[in-house]
């Protein structure tokens, strides 16, 4: 290596030790962020997008291999009138439930980015003073056909492989939803032992409401990428905190530093503000493509602006529809090898 090739070394080094590197140590209560979980959990996120619901739901599609190989459905819900999916499942690996959101389908990401610029906190949040949220956020979650098909397959989760834990995730539009899934689990269902991870969702209430969150799902990671424009939206304001939208903590900002052909991923944990200024804020959100791929994984519909929907006739045994043409595809899992938590510790008092 010449003196040229050394001196970007030192460089890079000097770089890596100013950044922090993969920053894992956390001084406070909330959680270590663990990069393997994120790997795993990016790929559902990316599964959920698919249109093809008997691969889908047989867990065979283009997208449903590499770390989540072995999954098991156990609810596909589409919600047909609203353009949603989600799904919920056992996860062998992780001895756990998994609930993954679709993120935005029905338009263009152009258009949906732009109307994030606009939405206004216009909601209460039920039971929290001066907690605001944007109704369509909540209402995408709360007042559709997702909620009750994700409520109904995490209770029969726990009644087949007792009180695991449930991992919630969902990219974009998606995390949104899975951030309003994870607080109604525990705080309207006490749910126990519920992790949230998403990837590029955008900011969902105010400052009270992301404080109210934080202290009911401590165990909450938010993943953003580079230059990604979506954890940007709807605007935060400094000079007005609490009139403005509002992250609840914790950040995971992965973005690369290097110089010329050496090039280190960096996965930084951000303070518990949920606005650190040293994250993502500290870069201008520019790039449509940075939300799009997430640790190299596609976080994308095959095709924009359609809720088309594939599915063979042999499974139509397992699906169900309602009068508005919105679909629940049910089924158990084929093998119980999961440990029955339930069986080595006390009663739990869920209700789920």
């Amino acid at each position: 290596m010449g003196r040229f090739g050394w001196l970007k070394v030192v460089i890079l080094l000097s770089m890596l030790a100013v950044s922090g590197a993969r920053e894992l140590k956390v001084k406070d209560d909330f959680p270590i962020y663990n990069h393997t979980l994120a790997m795993i959990l990016v790929e559902y996120s990316s599964a959920v997008y698919m249109s093809d619901l008997t691969e889908l739901f047989t867990w065979t599609c283009n997208r449903c291999d590499g770390l989540t190989e072995g999954f098991e459905m156990l609810e596909l819900i589409v919600d047909v009138q609203h353009c949603l999916q989600a799904f919920v499942g056992v996860a062998q690996d992780l001895n756990a439930i998994v609930v993954a959101f679709r993120g935005t389908q029905e338009h263009s990401i152009q258009n949906w980015i732009e109307d994030l610029f606009w939405k206004q906190l216009d909601l209460n949040y039920p039971g929290m003073p001066d907690a605001m949220v944007h109704h369509g956020f909540y209402s995408a979650y709360h007042n559709t056909t997702i909620r009750p098909g994700v409520l109904n397959a995490v209770k029969r989760g726990k009644k087949l492989y007792g009180d695991i834990p449930v991992m919630v995730t969902g990219h974009s539009m998606g995390g949104a939803m899975a951030s309003f899934c994870a607080l109604d689990l525990v705080v309207n269902h006490r749910a126990e032992n519920v992790q949230l991870m998403t990837f590029g969702q955008p900011r969902i209430g105010n400052a009270a409401f992301a404080s109210y969150f934080s202290q009911n799902v401590p165990n909450a990671i938010r993943v953003t990428h580079e230059h990604d424009m979506v954890p940007h939206l709807p605007p935060y304001y400094t000079h007005f905190p609490q009139k403005t939208y509002h992250h609840f903590a914790r950040e995971v900002w992965v973005y690369n530093i290097g110089l010329g052909s050496l090039v280190y991923t960096v996965e930084k944990i951000c303070d518990n503000s949920g606005e650190d200024p040293s994250c993502s804020r500290s870069v201008s959100g520019s790039s449509i493509s940075d939300h799009l791929t997430y640790f190299g994984v596609d976080l994308m519909a095959e095709t924009w602006g359609s809720c088309r929907i594939v599915m063979s006739s042999h499974i139509a045994n397992y699906s169900a529809t309602d009068l508005r043409g919105n679909l629940v595809l049910s089924r158990n899992p084929t093998s119980s090898t999961l440990r029955r938590n339930s069986q080595t510790k006390g009663q739990s008092s869920s209700v789920l």
